[in-house]
């Protein structure tokens, strides 16, 4: 017999990854991919929080404390990141920089296509979490920490996490910040 709490295990990793779907198939400026994604699995959580509340310790940011313990309540967690890519374009200045090679030339900047390209991926993945009533929550201070703590491939300039959690009430809202 499955109990429940399988069921829920299961259906969520596959959710997540049919969350990495919608987010591989979303648009791309000028169809330049520069998108990573991953999924981290319950077993692998906890030592995610630890890194989280270590940055909280070095940062005093709350915000690291408050979803370190937030993502205990999480099944899984997608992981979505921008690759530092550049779309060669010779007329943007979108970045802060008159084109890419002067941006590439800097050593500065992030391309704003690629980070906005990651902004419709994680509507995309959320989207589809919504569609099947999954409890979410796009938390920056996950890619932030995955980031700090290199647990992406070095390419990864941006990304964000989105716990997955099915229960009565959504776990990752109604939190007190002090």
């Amino acid at each position: 017999m499955l109990q429940e709490h399988e069921i829920l295990y299961n259906r969520l990793l596959a959710i997540a990854q049919d969350m990495i779907i919608a987010a591989r198939t979303a648009p791309k400026g000028k169809g330049v991919d520069s998108l990573c994604a991953c999924i981290v699995t319950r077993e692998e959580i906890p030592a995610l929080r630890d890194k989280m509340l270590e940055l909280y310790e070095k940062t005093q940011a709350p915000v690291f404390r408050i979803n370190g313990e937030d993502i205990m309540k999480a099944a899984c967690i997608v992981v979505l990141g921008a690759r530092d890519l550049s779309l060669g374009l010779k007329h943007c200045g979108f970045c802060g920089y008159t084109n890419c090679a002067e941006r590439e030339g800097s050593g500065k900047g992030r391309c704003a296509f690629v980070v906005g390209d990651l902004g419709i991926a994680i509507g995309s993945a959320v989207a589809v979490a919504a569609d099947r009533r999954v409890d979410t929550r796009i938390m920056y201070s996950i890619g932030y920490t995955m980031i700090h703590f290199k647990m992406l491939p070095p390419e990864v300039i941006v990304a964000h996490g989105i716990p997955l959690s099915a229960s009565s009430k959504n776990p990752f809202f109604d939190r007190i910040i002090k």
